[in-house]
């Protein structure tokens, strides 16, 4: 079971010490005890991951209080951070542009119907053109997608009003943003990939791995003047020193991503364990699983019920006399969120609920986004999601 389990409202100060109080808090309403934490998942603002007093580090000292082998598990959502790696592409100077000329265009409204009547008479594939929205994950890719369809559209209506942009006509401008268009396609890819509903951490850390995987070959590809999978820098027919720096930018992309998903890379053994019993290796493995490990292998069995059946099916048969490390070292790896989408799936309906049918929310109202949890009681283990940018803490739980 995933679903939201409880919001907090906070007022005043959001330090560690007081995210840690309404956790707490969250707890004993919930009835919930702090041996079964075994993750948190965080969206990286300083006040929860702070290495001396943030929420992360309190929360790590009250469970090694209670219990010395307790381990928690602290992931930096792993969305939030997909989407931070695009600044090393240093693309400003073309979202830039584009951004000022959509705005020329959508903020006035005379602008607007004259352009929408544009694009009608000469029957485009595209009917309008939207904002870029930074909050808005996805909306960058299709802007820029929908301004290369329309470049010479939008040219010719800027002249027309006397709105000079001189980048619309510079062919190296338009290599960028073929360029840009490309990438961020690829990135929108994997992001989608990544907000869809049930999926476990090893599962979205493989489509970021896949990515990874996907800028070196474009890179390497770049480098020998291969545009297969960017068909649109293709069109912009980029010349050698352009795909060189492409070919750079790239590099510097996987980097980034390199360096922001260790959180991810530090458990990658176990996620390995679980989701690949049968081909990971022993020696890899934690001890208290090896004896249980080889066994597991040995059974011709199982390694055919494990390909047929899913994940969660397949460990709820093993037996738990038989696999007791195993079964236990399973469920911690499950319940852990690999993402803070299901809180940003609540702000969502909180702005919907309170521009179309209310003019403003309380505290009263927080409840009605959250379902009755009395069933939680007796839960085996549960991953706690942290969510602060609005002064909010949202609680997910996985059963």
């Amino acid at each position: 079971m995933e679903e939201l389990a409880a919001m907090q409202s906070m007022k005043g100060t959001t330090t560690g010490s007081d995210f840690l109080t309404e956790v707490n808090a969250c707890l004993d309403k919930l009835g919930l005890k702090w041996d079964k934490l075994v993750g948190v998942t965080t969206d990286g603002c300083p006040n929860l991951t702070g290495k001396n007093v943030g929420l992360l580090k309190r929360m790590h000292d009250k469970v090694t209080e209670m219990n010395l082998e307790q381990k928690l598990t602290f992931l930096h959502c792993i969305i939030h951070q997909e989407v931070l790696c695009k600044s090393v592409l240093k693309m400003n100077h073309v979202v830039d542009v584009v951004t000022k000329t959509v705005n020329f265009i959508r903020a006035r409204t005379l602008n607007h119907r004259q352009f929408v009547a544009l694009l009608e008479e000469n029957e485009t594939e595209h009917c309008d053109i939207s904002y870029h929205t930074a909050a808005r994950w996805l909306s960058l890719g299709k802007v820029l997608k929908v301004f290369w369809d329309l470049r010479e559209e939008i040219l010719e209506f800027c002249v027309k009003k006397g709105n000079d942009i001189p980048q619309l006509s510079d062919a190296d401008w338009l290599v960028d943003l073929g360029f840009a268009v490309d990438v961020t396609a690829q990135m929108n890819e994997v992001n989608v990939k990544l907000q869809c509903k049930g999926l476990f951490v090893h599962e979205m850390y493989s489509s970021v791995k896949a990515f990874m995987r996907k800028l070196q070959l474009l890179s390497s590809q770049m480098g020998d003047n291969i545009l297969t999978h960017m068909p649109t820098l293709k069109e912009a027919t980029p010349s050698a020193d352009h795909l060189h720096r492409y070919s750079s930018m790239l590099e510097a992309l996987h980097g980034e991503f390199s360096r922001r998903f260790q959180d991810f890379k530090t458990v990658e053994s176990e996620m390995n364990l679980v989701s690949s019993p049968f081909t990971c290796s022993v020696d890899n493995a934690p001890s208290d699983v090896h004896m249980e490990l080889i066994d597991l292998q040995s059974e011709t069995l199982l390694a055919v019920h494990f390909r047929s059946v899913p994940l969660l099916e397949f460990y709820s048969s093993l037996k738990e006399e038989n696999f007791p490390h195993m079964r236990r070292h399973a469920l911690r790896i499950l319940v852990l969120f690999g993402s803070t989408y299901i809180c940003e799936q609540t702000f969502s309906v909180m702005k919907f609920n309170k521009s179309r049918h209310r003019s403003s929310i309380t505290d009263d109202h927080l409840s009605l986004s959250c379902p009755s949890h009395s069933h939680l009681r007796h839960s085996a283990r549960f991953q706690c999601t942290c969510s602060s940018p609005r002064q909010t803490g949202f609680f997910s739980l996985n059963k």
